[in-house]
């Protein structure tokens, strides 16, 4: 398959949703201008794409887990907003674009953030959105993302990272903090979009092990990128984890054994799921991509 033909089609889909999901309004006042500013930055849209595939990987229809995957995006945005403010990672760019709090201020970028949240949960919870769902498995979804979101995962990860500048490298935590930061939720995009299409107890199990795995691969990978990337491609400043002192996979294993436990995360990854069928090939394409990336 042609893998970034597939990639720039989903994105495209993802765009047109978002707009109809989050639109420009006059009454939204500066806050949703903020909001969108940040949404429509650009960016890979890998976690509604995942969404998307996995619910075409059990034999649903990508359409109609839309809404959940526009979610997720504004649940990622939001993390990257409060991210790149000063008191945590205090970054001027993003994307390419300057950060949030840069051109709106703090205390806006706060709210934008806390309101593509509030957003996304508004979304999970409409009933016009889903159509003609499962409110059963609607729910289970729902879960599944908030408790990634949260303190058991992404929020959780965050913490831990913060916790862990300029203290010595340790594999475990790293580990810990890459599952939880970057993992948790992109386990739980792929798993949602097939716990909404009705996928059987074994399926969502291969999708979760398969989306634990490429978690992990992607912020090693991202780890990589920050030592050794090109910033035009990458759209931010390369050498941040070191300056901040961040806790990296290549800092506690070293580069090379960092690209090693990678490749063998998306190969296992590809195979989970290939188990799956025909249907699951871009996911299998996907994460061989992963650890190929430039950006």
């Amino acid at each position: 398959m042609d893998l970034k033909a597939w990639l720039s089609e989903r994105k495209d889909l993802v765009d047109q949703a978002l707009e109809r999901y989050l639109p420009a309004s006059p009454q939204g006042g500066a806050i949703l201008e903020a909001m969108r500013y940040s949404l429509f930055a650009g960016g890979k849209r890998l976690r509604p794409i995942l969404c998307l595939a996995g619910a075409e990987a059990v034999g649903g229809d990508p359409q109609a887990v839309m809404f959940c995957a526009c979610a997720l995006e504004m649940i990622h945005t939001y993390s990257l907003i409060h991210d790149d403010l000063p008191a945590m990672d205090d970054d001027r760019l993003r994307r390419g674009r300057l950060t949030s709090h840069v051109v709106y201020g703090e205390g806006l970028a706060v709210l934008a953030g806390d309101g593509l949240l509030t957003q996304a949960m508004v979304l999970m919870s409409d009933a016009s959105a889903y159509g003609d769902l499962d409110p059963r498995l609607v729910l289970a979804a729902s879960h599944e993302v908030a408790r990634a979101a949260g303190y058991q995962g992404m929020v959780g990860g965050q913490a831990a990272d913060l916790l862990a500048e300029n203290q010595k490298p340790d594999l475990a935590l790293v580990q810990f903090i890459h599952a939880t930061k970057t993992g948790a939720l992109i386990a739980a995009s792929v798993v949602s979009g097939a716990i909404l299409a009705g996928g059987s107890p074994e399926q969502v199990r291969t999708l979760r092990g398969y989306g634990r795995r490429i978690g992990l691969a992607f912020q090693i990978s991202d780890d990589l990128l920050d030592l050794t990337g090109d910033p035009a491609k990458l759209g931010k400043e390369v050498g941040a984890d070191q300056a901040h002192g961040k806790m990296t996979y290549p800092a506690a294993a070293g580069p090379a054994a960092a690209r090693q436990a990678g490749e063998n995360l998306v190969r296992e990854a590809a195979e989970l799921a290939r188990s799956l069928g025909p249907a699951a090939e871009p996911l299998a394409e996907l994460a061989l991509y992963i650890m190929e990336r430039t950006h």
